[in-house]
């Protein structure tokens, strides 16, 4: 018992066909289950970009916090084109989403202030609400009536809501109405804008640019670059008043070491082909939207395609089947990450579309409600 001190917990996962078990990739599968949206993980013109990038510089590496001697030109040149590309004052480079929901969060929400968060938010946020000073309320899932009623409730208070602009696993997009409310009542407002950034609006830059959104001084939003830039880290946008605040009070600013040097030249360099590419990426996206619609009857927001399944063994079933009749890898999605499993398919634009709509069709035969 000793050398095993977790083995009740481990069988109960096992018995409630929740256990995780990581696979090494399998690059001969079609890849319908990374967050990879518009296929520049793959691109081997942005990797040769950034080694340029990095072969300009002495060292390849931060070597220190931001905050010590660790702030590079290559961080600074990309916040400084992510804020003219988003419209706001302010950005700071940080290490994965989930390090920067969890510093935005812990350090922003102190004692006496409300943290309004949608009952969805990515477990990041939650993980960040636990350890604040303040008082954490969560409202029902994209709801305005409930979020305006907590915000008549602590009026006088500082307060922050939390919303994502494309929630990771139901796929729907946060309403207009709830950014609205958050604006009339002078919160703040943190968009957590993972799995939006890059996919959805005119430019390509996310909620605020599909609702035609102006930034306010009182928005954050939160991007990450491993998903739709190909990359890996995170971003934060802000008033500078803000980003001042977080530089001085954000732990995961202060105490970790700056991002990566190769993975910011090369999320920049995505950033930069997204903007010379934004018809083509967007005729791309629609045109997958529109096949999952046709086939499955479910009108994507962004590019992730859930399917409710239900049982915990039935979605790992129909995710070996996928694997071994069509050599597409989807992911299986169980408890607690969703309420319900789900198939989570993402309709990559690197995806052939008749791949796609091959595989939503299959998905409708051996899967029925």
């Amino acid at each position: 018992m000793m050398n095993h001190p977790y083995e009740s917990e481990l069988k109960a996962l096992q018995r409630s066909g929740r256990y995780r078990e990581r696979h090494i990739r399998d690059d001969a599968l079609i890849d319908a289950a990374s967050n990879d949206y518009l296929g520049l993980a793959e691109n081997p013109q942005l990797h040769r970009k950034a080694c340029e990038t990095l072969s300009r510089y002495a060292d390849h590496a931060p070597k220190a916090s931001m905050l010590v001697n660790g702030y590079h030109p290559i961080h600074a040149a990309f916040e400084e084109a992510l804020c003219k590309a988003n419209g706001f004052e302010a950005s700071i480079v940080m290490g994965s989403g989930f390090n920067a929901n969890i510093g935005l969060i812990e350090a922003l929400v102190r004692k006496g202030d409300v943290l309004l968060m949608d009952e969805e938010y990515h477990a990041s946020g939650i993980a960040g609400a636990r350890m604040c000073e303040g008082e954490v309320i969560f409202f029902l899932h994209n709801d305005a009536a409930a979020l305006q009623q907590e915000l008549e409730r602590f009026s006088g208070k500082r307060v922050i809501v939390a919303v994502e602009g494309i929630y990771s696993m139901g796929g729907d997009r946060v309403s207009r109405e709830i950014i609205e409310l958050a604006m009339a009542y002078e919160s703040i407002l943190i968009l957590d804008e993972a799995h939006s950034s890059g996919v959805i609006g005119e430019h390509l830059m996310g909620i605020l640019d599909y609702y035609a959104i102006a930034p306010t001084p009182l928005m954050v939003k939160m991007g990450t670059l491993g998903k739709a830039y190909g990359s890996f880290g995170a971003y934060v946008l802000s008033s500078a008043h803000i980003s001042h605040y977080l530089i001085n009070r954000a732990k995961n600013v202060i105490y970790a070491t700056a991002p990566s040097l190769y993975d910011t030249a090369l999320a920049h360099h995505a950033l930069e082909y997204i903007q010379t590419h934004t018809q083509s990426l967007r005729e791309a996206i629609r045109s997958r939207q529109h096949i999952v619609y046709e086939t499955l009857g479910i009108e994507c927001a962004g590019l992730i395609v859930p399917v409710e399944i239900g049982d915990n063994r039935d979605v790992i079933r129909l995710q070996e089947i996928l694997k071994n009749e069509m050599g597409i890898h989807v992911g299986a999605i169980r408890q607690p990450t969703v309420k319900k499993a789900i198939i989570r398919l993402i309709a990559r634009v690197m995806m052939d579309e008749k791949v796609l709509r091959d595989v939503c069709e299959r998905l409708t035969q051996i899967w029925v409600k």
